[in-house]
Parts: C-alpha cells; sequence; structure tokens
C-alpha cells in the first residue's frame, strides 16, 4: 500500500496542499476521509475543489449529504455522518456517483466502509502538536502521480481562507 504523510500547519496550508494534490486528479477517484470534528476535511476538499477550478463555495454537506460542484472535473462532496445503513446509503444517489467521472470527497467515510471500492484513496487527519497542525496520511494502491512528496515552498497560500 502506497503511503504519504504531510504536516500542515493551518486551514490554508491544509487547503494549499489539497490543491496541488488535485492537479493530477483525472476523474473516477474516490477519496474516503477520516477524522474527528473540525479536522480539517472540509478545508481539504476546499482546496480540492480550487485545484479542480470550481468557483461555488464549498461547505460542508452535513444536511445536504451531498453537494456537486462542476468544475474542470466534477467533484461530489459526501457528508455520511448520518448514514447508518445501506437504506441511508442508497437514498444519498453514492452508487450513481461512482460512476459518473467526477471525484468522490466522502466525509465519516468510515460509516461505510464496506460499499467504497477497492480502489478508494484513504486520507486520515488527526491533531499534529498545535492548535492547528494537522497530520494528513493519504494511502492507496491507486495514488496519482503527483501525490508523493510537496515542498511547502512550491504552495500557494489562499488569500481568504476559513478554517
Amino acid at each position: 500500500m502506497k503511503k504519504q504523510v504531510y504536516h500542515t500547519a493551518s486551514a490554508a496550508e491544509t487547503e494549499a496542499l489539497a490543491e496541488k494534490l488535485a492537479h493530477s486528479l483525472t476523474g473516477g477517484e474516490v477519496l474516503a476521509y477520516t477524522g474527528g470534528m473540525g479536522m480539517g476535511k472540509t478545508a481539504f476538499t476546499r482546496g480540492l475543489a480550487r485545484g479542480l477550478h470550481v468557483r461555488d463555495s464549498v461547505s460542508s454537506p452535513t444536511f445536504a449529504l451531498v453537494h456537486e460542484y462542476r468544475g474542470k472535473i466534477p467533484l461530489y462532496h459526501f457528508d455520511m455522518y448520518r448514514v447508518e445503513g445501506w437504506g441511508d446509503l442508497d437514498s444519498t444517489g453514492f452508487y450513481d456517483y461512482l460512476d459518473g467521472g467526477g471525484v468522490l470527497a466522502i466525509e465519516w467515510s468510515e460509516n461505510i466502509d464496506a460499499a467504497l471500492p477497492e480502489e478508494t484513496i484513504r486520507i486520515h487527519i488527526t491533531p499534529g502538536q498545535g492548535e492547528t497542525e494537522r497530520i494528513i496520511t493519504i494511502e492507496g494502491e491507486s495514488l496519482p502521480a503527483g501525490w508523493g512528496p510537496v515542498s511547502y515552498t512550491h504552495l500557494t497560500l489562499p488569500t481568504n481562507s476559513r478554517g
């Protein structure tokens, strides 16, 4: 299993990292996030969206279950926090999105682990040393070519980012 570990010191760095990584996505990828409340799952998705040239504002899909964003590649942002069974999962339209050619970003993916494709890219976000530091571990056999080590001197930090 391929694995990369990144450290970010702020939500802006988390977004910039994801934006850089998004440039190597081609569509069809499933990104399964795990991490507690406030760890930066939505911040990571905001960066992905920017990297995919999405113009809409990205927010957590907690109550909608899924938000669809149009960009260079469609981005489908799921929140599976309240999904408790197969019936709940079916109601999100999840299986239809798998064949849609877009990128699926799934928060609280552990709630649907058995339904995830084998080639899923798993993104674990955990706290680091400081209050805003995050450790982002990305694992999967199908990691895109650009998902290797990233130098923060080559990241462009967003100018007006929320944590």
